[in-house]
């Protein structure tokens, strides 16, 4: 047992991502791989932690409506919220209504960009690259956190940044490809570049 589907298409896959075309499509062209920029890793470091508590499907069906509200993820723009557009957001039904998750993204924000200081976003997520990446066969061997994202979510926090524990750090690096977790004989496997098996 693999825990991969074949698709129509003769691509294996693994059963999030076989059934549901947007799950689908969000697998086979951007989960994985990499995201290097400040602007894209805030916008998935925020998504994250939305998710927290719900399935991905719910997140990736809101964000179109996620990115207008947070005027693109752009760091600089949503440092600059205050709290009239907290409840402006909480009144926004395209999104995830939460108020603590609502502030985290500003929060989050405002210390990407204080981040800027000193090592970048960027370059401090991607410094917790571990040296080699999970090679699962089964779903149930895919690891939920890991050493690294324990690391990188301490370091995040001590930057000022909040909702970013050491599971919700590991699926942001499994989503940006800093780690390889699709499973052996998915076709995605080594899709990223960034390892190879």
């Amino acid at each position: 047992m693999t825990d991969l589907v074949i698709g129509d298409d003769g691509r294996a896959r693994p059963a999030w991502a076989a059934v549901d075309p947007l799950l689908r499509d969000y697998y086979d062209t951007e989960w994985g791989m990499p995201v290097r920029d400040e602007q894209g890793l805030f916008e998935r470091i925020s998504l994250e932690a939305f998710q927290s508590g719900l399935s991905w499907a719910t997140i990736l069906r809101k964000r179109p409506a996620f990115r207008d509200a947070f005027v693109g993820f752009d760091p600089d723009r949503v440092a600059a919220f205050a709290e009239d557009d907290v409840a402006r957001l909480m009144g926004d039904a395209g999104i995830v209504r939460n108020r603590a998750k609502i502030v985290a993204t500003v929060t989050n924000a405002r210390a990407t960009v204080a981040l800027r200081e000193s090592v970048g976003l960027a370059e401090l997520v991607w410094s917790f690259r571990p040296d080699r990446t999970p090679t699962p066969r089964t779903a149930a061997e895919v690891p939920t956190s890991s050493p690294e994202s324990a690391a990188l979510a301490k370091a995040l926090r001590g930057a000022g940044f909040t909702f970013v524990g050491p599971t919700t750090m590991f699926a942001l690096m499994e989503a940006v490809g800093i780690v390889d977790t699709n499973l052996i004989g998915s076709h995605r496997r080594g899709a990223s570049g960034v390892w190879s098996d």
